[in-house]
């Protein structure tokens, strides 16, 4: 299969490029950066550099393909980034109709279900909506969890204070997700012979907050790691204390939040909360102490 790949070659994209290269379908990685050019041929893809804001340059790039991965990035702007990630979903969805493809798959979230609390997946929300009235596509919402990745972010806080924590309680229940798990659903999405418009939840794990402490101290050598409840204020000055534009300081704040109320996990937990992942809290642990 003739397959575009956007995201260029990270978290997500990277090992999904290496999966569906090694089952053997002709692949076109999208990036904006020219240096990463050699680093996509390498993987056996052809790299096609440009502009997701150029809507000539992705029609272009995704005519005659089988089928697209959409992944818009989480802030395309400093300022105005709900607005931001929106208009990438526009973009997208104007490429794919202008290039009659008739198959993608969307990178979305657990949340995005939900118009509001919910932080930067409210983009995403808009941009199923988006999605969803496109003709002659058919769909895959792939709703992931949060990011293990995320927690890497702690680990100052950790190295610095001694405990971890966020706007929300260690009684917390988070469904999480590794991205090479995601990187093998979207990878079987792809493939398929779907019709209409489809959600798929990709979560490797379910746990609470708590286990965070728990698990990624120890793998650093910290058992005793307490977790911290902040509140939104407290939350919301640390970011931007730690240098992060006020947009999405706030963003971030406002997606603590949605968790702390349950409106995040809500569909998922009404969809049964599968997992379908492999990665596990304690697998990622290797990863962060590696990084500690």
């Amino acid at each position: 299969m003739k397959i575009v790949i956007t995201g260029s070659l990270g978290n997500v994209a990277k090992p999904l490029t290496q999966q569906l290269a090694a089952e053997g379908h002709q692949l076109t990685v999208i990036s904006s950066n020219e240096d990463r050019r050699q680093d996509i041929e390498s993987l056996g893809a052809t790299p096609a550099i440009g502009s997701i804001t150029d809507v000539d340059f992705l029609t272009k790039t995704f005519e005659g393909a089988d089928a697209v991965f959409v992944m818009t990035p989480p802030a395309v702007t400093e300022t105005n980034i709900i607005e931001g990630i929106v208009d990438a979903g526009k973009n997208y969805a104007e490429a794919l109709k202008k290039a009659q493809v008739k198959r993608a798959v969307m990178l979305s979230s657990v949340g995005a279900e939900s118009p509001i609390e919910n932080g930067q997946i409210k983009g995403l929300h808009q941009i199923e909506n988006i999605y969803n009235k496109v003709e002659n596509t058919s769909f895959t919402f792939l709703r992931a969890g949060y990011f293990y990745n995320n927690l890497l972010n702690d680990i100052p806080l950790i190295q610095n204070t001694g405990i971890i924590g966020s706007n929300y309680s260690e009684n917390t229940i988070i469904p999480l997700v590794h991205p090479s798990d995601i990187a093998k659903a979207a990878a079987e999405e792809l493939v398929k012979d779907e019709s209409g418009k489809n959600v798929r939840y990709i979560v490797g794990d379910i746990r609470k907050a708590s286990d965070f402490a728990k698990v990624l101290g120890s793998s650093v050598n910290k058992p005793e790691l307490p977790w911290v409840e902040f509140s939104d204020e407290q939350t919301l000055n640390g970011m931007l204390q730690a240098g992060l534009p006020q947009d999405m300081a706030d963003q971030y704040t406002e997606m603590g939040r949605g968790i702390r109320t349950g409106i995040i996990q809500k569909d998922f937990i009404e969809h049964g909360s599968p997992v379908t992942g492999s990665i596990k809290l304690e697998d990622f642990a290797k990863e962060f102490s590696s990084k500690f």
